[in-house]
């Protein structure tokens, strides 16, 4: 046997290649608070990001529109109506939402996320650190485009992470996971990030061919190497050359086979079916395996040497099961891609639906969820999706989920800000007054003859409890508690059995500018709603008499 190059190659077709350079996009940066604004955005520029500074009396749409930004900021008004459908849109098109809050509280903060911030950073901000994670989002979601992988946790970040590691190099890889996680994804994403972009990437499923027909598929044959053979025939290798190979379920090529394929890696040279000539080829192979290869070795289905000679570089896939929460973002993702596909208005998804599909175990993994939503696009009734529009299979299955995962707002088409706003007033009302409720039992179990509460101030002789804005004390007439009619002391809000939700809210919203020295800005953030909502309250206190010495020029 004679050893030969192919005509017409370089030893080295990768030689000088440049490494593929990721557009990281733009920037978007609310000027609701000048200040920090400005500083983020020279900071990003001396980075090399692209930064647009919109003020919110502009056309903040349409300046995301033009802009197609990776990352948006709201630097205030976290919780203003406009701002949470901002919000929510963005989600919707994979763009990371970050916000600047002055308020340090874990129930903002995680009222915050729920509506689809992914980033909360206190006032005053660290500019670096802010533009260090503005970076790494931007970074993260360049990544995701180019390699397919959609995800915020923590598995898919590692996956991208040695994507891009292991992109730069030629060593052979291995990728192992199970039957539709992305194997193929992870392959193309690593040839297209890496020095043999411009050359071929040729795939081939080993597990799919006979064994009659593999050798020859993978190497070639000449004419008349066997029946049948009435011409030359280029074998994959020969057609990847200089590229990259993909040879997909690996653990299914015969042990026959598996010598050839070995040598061919040790020496890189070929042997056609029926030659007599071997030839160099200069090829990156990328193997993958929807069982864990070390298995079909201690079986001895498979060569050790050649699964160490495989297993040089290696990526593991999880399944979907194991990160749920990634799940609402692959239902996005995919929604609108079919819906843009089939040319599909589609109404939404409720909540309870998603729930049903994160609590699903996912066995075909992110294939089958793919195709449920396409389905779902495809199929759907004119209205937003609800749980028993869910496949039975899947209802019956996700009633078994032990552990939440939070699942984010869902997004509906024609979704009005007002819309927006009124539902969030609503529930954090319902929220409030099931905390009145809870008080007034406490109070019942104290049987005193005229209890009332207290939120603010704890007067001398009453007992307390501990509540979410200050401390509530309870008491009666014995305890020294006024009586009704007796204006509340100072910096207290007065909690009774009779006491209305209008009354409480318009005491809350007294008490907080008070404590905020009259910044609406800060009241309104701590009391968890918009400041428009706030400035349109205190109008109609004005109107009404109920605030008569309230100045709001």
């Amino acid at each position: 046997m004679t050893r030969s190059a192919r005509p017409g190659r370089t030893n080295d077709a990768t030689a000088g290649a440049p490494r593929a350079s990721l557009s990281l996009g733009g920037v978007v940066v609310l000027l609701t608070d000048v200040e920090p604004a400005v500083r983020l955005n020279a900071a990003l520029e001396a980075r090399g990001i692209d930064v647009e500074l919109v003020s919110p009396l502009d056309d903040v749409r349409g300046a995301i529109r033009r802009v197609k930004p990776g990352v948006l900021v709201f630097t205030g008004a976290l919780l203003d109506g406009p701002n949470l459908g901002l919000v929510r849109e963005q989600l919707w098109e994979g763009v990371g939402v970050i916000g600047f809050t002055d308020v340090e509280d874990d129930a903002l903060r995680a009222r915050l996320r729920a509506e689809g911030y992914v980033a909360l950073f206190a006032k005053p901000i660290d500019v670096v650190e802010v533009a260090e994670a503005v970076e790494r989002r931007l970074h993260r979601r360049a990544l995701a485009e180019v390699t397919g992988l959609v995800g915020e946790s923590e598995a898919i970040h590692e996956v991208l992470v040695k994507v891009e590691q292991i992109a730069p190099v030629t060593s052979t890889v291995l990728i192992e996971g199970e039957s539709g996680t992305g194997k193929e994804l992870v392959a193309r994403a690593i040839h297209r990030l890496g020095p043999r972009r411009a050359k071929p990437f040729i795939a081939v499923n080993v597990g799919a061919l006979p064994e009659t027909l593999l050798e020859s598929e993978l190497f070639g044959h000449e004419k008349g190497a066997f029946t049948g053979a009435a011409e030359r025939r280029l074998g994959r290798f020969e057609l990847a050359d200089s590229g990259t190979l993909f040879l997909d379920e690996i653990g299914e090529i015969p042990p026959a086979t598996q010598v050839k394929l070995l040598r061919v890696l040790e020496e890189r040279e070929v042997t056609r079916v029926g030659g007599a000539q071997s030839f160099d080829v200069d090829v990156r192979v990328v193997a993958a395996t929807n069982r864990p290869l070390r298995e079909h070795v201690e079986e001895g289905a498979f060569r050790a040497d050649l699964y160490y000679r495989l297993n040089v570089l290696r990526i593991y896939l999880p399944p979907l099961r194991e990160r749920r929460e990634d799940i609402p973002l692959l239902v996005r993702r995919f929604v609108r891609e079919f819906s843009a596909q089939h040319d599909r208005p589609f109404h939404g998804i409720s909540a309870e639906a998603l729930e049903l599909l994160v609590s699903y175990p996912w066995p075909g993994n992110v294939r089958e969820l793919r195709n449920l939503v396409e389905s779902m696009v495809v199929l759907a009734p004119g209205r937003e999706i609800g749980a028993e529009d869910i496949p039975r299979a899947i209802r019956e299955a996700g009633g078994r989920r032990l552990l939440p995962v939070p699942v984010g707002p869902i997004v509906r088409e024609g979704e009005r800000a007002q819309g927006r706003e009124l539902e969030f007033i609503v529930r954090s009302l319902v929220e409030l007054k099931l905390q009145v409720e809870e008080l007034r039992r406490r109070m019942d179990v104290e049987a005193r003859p005229a209890p009332i509460g207290w939120l603010g101030e704890t007067p001398t002789g009453g007992g307390s409890l501990s509540g979410s804005v200050g401390e509530v004390w309870v008491g009666g007439p014995a305890a020294g508690i006024p009586p009704r009619d007796q204006a509340a002391p100072p910096g207290v809000i007065a909690v009774g059995p009779e006491t209305t939700m209008a009354e409480i809210e318009r005491q809350a919203i007294e008490l907080m500018l008070r404590e905020t020295g009259g910044n609406r800005r800060k009241a309104a953030e701590r009391l968890g709603i918009g400041e428009r909502t706030l400035y349109r309250k205190l109008r109609e206190y004005q109107a009404d008499g109920s605030w008569p010495d309230l100045d709001i020029t």
